[in-house]
């Protein structure tokens, strides 16, 4: 028999049925300890947003577990907790596409000066701004050339963008895209018109868009940041938006939740919005999917899908 949990009810409901060698138990760590029956657990399954000490030292109680799943393409914040011999899975390709249709959406955003439209309608003007530039044509430099980093190139392709990316090692990547390695950075920044960030966040990319960076970029670049908050120096970049010479366009911020009247919020040229590109709902398809192939595995004696550590 194959016990796992999910978080909810509509998460149960949405998964199904799973067989009749499948035990499915409704549970929470985030609120309570587990119920009965939990010592059998072999997978369990975390809602958005849960997470800490106190959610994996229950999880950690679990004698038969063999996977946590995260909701979430990024792990870097469960790495501390983990119990020793239980494996973390992401949700890798769960949220490529509300990821890229965010990164887009913010691009064409702010190329196209919507916020200042949306600024002149609020105070009944009519002001044109013929000349804003268009994402066709534009050099896109995505920076974490990933499965979301090529679902994000995919998008700008279609607006006639030319695309390269950027990862640990240079590749030809499966699309065709150009992938360079990131120690050339700086030396490919001054052609990008628009760069954007889709990296997780460690060591390796801690203020990866640090001042030295971002002073590489060309006067006018849009930086979009779908990443990680932190991979952006917040000083550095103010700095640049009140200088007027370059814009940014953030789903992420270093801090977060950025506070109340953060200088991020009124800086010239910025657009912010709440963390919410690749959320996507536990009930969805493609999350969904994911649990059934995670019940496969098990099915099958093999290790889990999309183990990250």
């Amino acid at each position: 028999m194959i016990t796992l949990s999910v978080p909810s009810q509509a998460v149960a409901d949405a998964v199904g049925d799973l067989g009749d060698d499948v035990r499915l138990i409704i549970w929470n760590p985030a609120e309570g300890d587990a119920p009965e029956g939990a010592e059998e657990i072999q997978l369990v399954c975390l809602a958005h947003r849960t997470g800490g000490r106190t959610v994996y030292s229950r999880l950690g109680q679990l004698p038969a577990l063999e996977a946590i799943q995260i909701p979430s393409a990024g792990f870097e914040h469960a790495l501390p907790f983990v119990p020793h011999g239980v494996a973390l899975c992401n949700a890798r390709g769960v949220h490529d596409t509300r990821t890229a249709e965010m990164a887009l959406t913010l691009t064409l955003a702010s190329q196209r000066g919507l916020p200042q439209f949306f600024d002149a309608q609020r105070r009944g003007r009519w002001e044109p701004w013929e000349t804003a530039p268009s994402l066709a044509d534009s050099r896109v430099l995505i920076v974490g050339y990933g499965s979301i980093g090529a679902a994000i190139g995919d998008r700008m392709r279609a607006c006639e963008a030319h695309v390269e990316g950027v990862a640990r090692s240079a590749r030809i990547a499966p699309d065709g895209t150009t992938v360079h390695a990131i120690d050339d950075i700086l030396g490919l920044l001054p052609a990008a018109q628009i760069v954007v960030l889709v990296t997780p966040h460690d060591d390796s990319t801690d203020r990866l868009a640090n001042a030295e960076f971002l002073a590489a970029m060309p006067d006018g670049a849009l930086l979009v940041n779908v990443g990680r908050g932190a991979v952006v120096d917040t000083d550095a970049l103010l700095a640049e938006l009140r200088a007027g010479r370059l814009r940014a366009a953030l789903d992420v911020t270093d801090p977060e939740p950025l506070p109340d009247d953060h200088p991020l919020f009124d800086a010239p040229g910025c657009i912010v919005v709440p963390h919410i590109a690749g959320f996507a709902q536990l009930t969805d398809r493609r999350y969904v999917a994911l649990v059934r192939r995670q019940v496969e595995a098990l099915r099958r004696g093999e290790g889990p899908v999309n183990r990250v550590a």
